[in-house]
């Protein structure tokens, strides 16, 4: 596949690989381009349930599903863990600690290598392009991590965040391209479930008056994952006004949206801190 370059270092406006062999192409409507994002993950989804619960029978769709790989997915699944650990110590600005995780995970190359060779190990189209874009990810993860080092060296608090932020993206759609997140269903949104109540009824900062920073515990006021709670783990500083969160743990995993400021909320009142605090 032809090497894809950033976006105006921004991951989330990189075109996503479809499940063929060639990539989709820049658009210049973000939100068409997210849409088709979610349409691929959805795709993939429905055809590749959580590599720990997959049996290797037919779909109703036609298509193969994944080995069953249990012990692999849990080594791919531990990453975040190590990843939960890394938040911690660079929002506490422990530089030295922060030092040693680039070699920490670059151990888990191996793992990752697997995982994709051993899931989708065929010469289906549908498996090559699967084996694409896992590989893709990973290349995008480790550079972002190279970023990482280099700001952590320099002691650039901003550019480690947004190096950690980029890393989050990747490894999140590493695990839906890879089938690890079982639950999830893009096509399913909050937004209805808030239809009819005032917005006075809900409790939050007003965002136009005080946005959400790097460590601010917030709630997503607009958008499809409405009412959700989370963590801002970056800011861009390109002018899109947007900010990577870190949703609060469900099922074990930490799923990371890209939204606007305006749709992450500070909550207000006393919060139990993030949860990577009492790791």
């Amino acid at each position: 596949m032809e090497r894809l370059p950033f976006s105006n270092g921004r991951p989330d406006l990189l075109p996503y690989p479809r499940l063929e062999s060639s990539p989709i192409s820049m658009s210049s409507d973000r939100r068409a381009f997210l849409s088709k994002v979610m349409a691929t993950v959805i795709s993939i989804d429905v055809f590749s349930p959580s590599i720990a619960e997959a049996s290797v029978t037919e779909s109703t769709y036609g298509v193969k599903k994944p080995k069953k790989q249990g012990g692999l997915a849990n080594k791919v699944k531990a990453v975040g863990k190590i990843l939960d650990e890394l938040q911690r110590d660079l929002m506490q600005e422990k530089f030295d600690l922060v030092q040693k995780y680039p070699e920490r995970l670059r151990s888990y190359v191996p793992v990752l290598t697997a995982f994709t060779d051993i899931a989708f190990p065929t010469d289906s189209a549908t498996d090559q392009g699967q084996r694409v874009t896992l590989r893709y990810e990973v290349g995008r993860f480790f550079a972002s991590l190279e970023r990482l080092r280099q700001a952590t060296s320099r002691r650039t608090l901003d550019e480690a965040y947004l190096a950690y932020s980029d890393m989050s993206i990747h490894y999140d759609r590493y695990l839906h391209v890879g089938g690890l997140y079982s639950n999830y269903d893009a096509a399913i949104t909050n937004e209805v479930f808030f239809k009819g109540i005032s917005d006075s009824s809900l409790v939050y900062e007003d965002p136009r008056k005080d946005p959400s920073l790097v460590r601010d515990l917030i709630v997503l006021v607009k958008g499809p994952d409405m009412g959700k709670t989370g963590i801002v783990i970056g800011v861009y500083l390109d002018g899109s006004k947007d900010c990577v969160v870190k949703l609060d743990r469900y099922k074990g995993l930490r799923e990371i949206r890209v939204v606007p400021r305006m749709w992450a909320a500070k909550r207000i009142g006393e919060q139990q801190p993030d949860d990577v605090f009492i790791l």
